[in-house]
């Protein structure tokens, strides 16, 4: 036996060693939360914690400290976790989303559906893209979509969440903490930006190029080959080449997509203008109740949490201890409060995973977790 075979047989001791340690902590976690579920007494104790962090660290020395830190902020975790599960049950939350999925009806093919834009704009192609005859209506703002959704106006409401080239659209993600709302479906579309003027304008003579801030920044390069050319941002990509024709301006082009150019009577003056060709652009399809179709494999989670080293990290690893996949954290500011921020997590996982649900239970109980929302379970095309 080589002396690497050796250590590595001494370390399987010592984890056998605490697996066992772990079992019998939790069991006798369970007696705590029994005890403190007759007494009235809080799941969590900052002083206790502190006190037995003070320990760890003074008995394992500095060279181990913040590792041993990390290890029992950790445990303590887990330990409040097990008590809240124990004294609460399960939460309000499992309650709804099981209800939920098992009354789920496969996702509708035809809707009444709530677009920013016009025609020809890209929430419209992924709204024709989700519902097979959607009944679209048109709303000039995204704040205006939630509204209508949260109204009643619209069943459903398309939003743009994220560009593969220009990243996350902040105002959406922004507007989300103002708004009750669920996530019912999301979807891909290829976004293909051409440059549109009005019939018999030449790219040499055009002096500004309006669009959506988003598509500008997805066409920079193009852009910045132009310095003598004004970028005007404006509300939608579709909504500025119908203005276009309107106003019939030669010195004036667009960015938008193909489908704008027959829709408008509008000429295609350059192709290929984006700076990746690889370009989607990712929407979400809202509703005003929680639905959750058979094929939902996405969840989606808001929360704020303490402001104090280590929160962020503790949250992400009990997402890694139960093997599911996180593919979206975004963090926006929580306006009014100094550094203080809400997180949007997205997942792979599905519903009705006691796992996953056993997580948003402790999640949402948490009384260190605030405004925890639950946005939805919903599949992506």
């Amino acid at each position: 036996m080589s002396g690497l075979e050796g250590i590595r047989e001494e370390i399987d001791r010592i984890d056998d060693g605490l697996v066992e340690l772990f079992r019998r902590r939790m069991e006798i976690v369970g007696k705590v939360a029994d005890a403190k579920r007759g007494s009235g007494a809080s799941v969590t104790d900052p002083a206790r914690e502190r006190a037995v962090l003070a320990r760890v660290v003074e008995r394992v020395g500095p060279e181990c400290a913040d590792g041993a830190r990390l290890l029992f902020s950790t445990l303590f975790g887990l330990s409040k976790a097990r008590q809240r599960a124990i004294i609460r049950g399960e939460s309000p939350l499992v309650s709804e989303i099981l209800k939920a999925a098992a009354a789920g009806a496969p996702f509708p093919s035809r809707a009444v559906v709530a677009c920013p834009g016009t025609e020809g704009s890209y929430a419209q192609q992924a709204a024709s893209r989700l519902f097979q005859i959607p009944t679209i209506l048109y709303f000039s703002g995204f704040e205006s979509i939630f509204e209508a959704v949260e109204k009643g106006l619209c069943p459903y409401g398309i939003l743009p969440v994220e560009n593969s080239a220009a990243g996350s659209v902040a105002q959406v993600y922004d507007l989300m903490l103002k708004h009750r709302f669920h996530i019912a479906r999301a979807v891909r579309v290829k976004v293909d930006h051409v440059l549109l003027g009005v019939p018999g304008a030449k790219l040499e003579d055009i002096r500004e190029i309006a669009s959506h801030p988003h598509a500008l920044a997805q066409c920079n390069a193009f852009l910045r080959a132009r310095p003598k050319v004004k970028a005007v941002p404006g509300s939608n990509t579709a909504v500025a080449a119908k203005e276009l024709a309107a106003s019939g301006r030669t010195d004036r082009a667009v960015i938008a997509s193909r489908a704008c150019a027959e829709l408008y009577g509008l000429d295609i003056l350059a192709e290929g203008i984006a700076d990746a060709a690889f370009n989607y652009t990712r929407f979400i399809c809202i509703s005003r109740g929680l639905e959750i179709s058979p094929d939902a494999s996405k969840i989606g989670i808001m929360l704020s949490l303490p402001h104090r080293p280590g929160s962020l990290s503790e949250t992400i690893s009990k997402f890694a201890a139960i093997g599911v996949n996180l593919t979206k954290l975004e963090s926006r500011p929580l306006p009014g409060m100094d550094f203080e921020f809400r997180f949007t997590f997205e997942f792979e996982a599905t519903p009705n995973d006691p796992a996953v649900l056993g997580l948003l239970s402790e999640l949402s109980l948490d009384p260190e977790v605030e405004h925890f929302t639950f946005l939805g379970a919903y599949a992506e095309k």
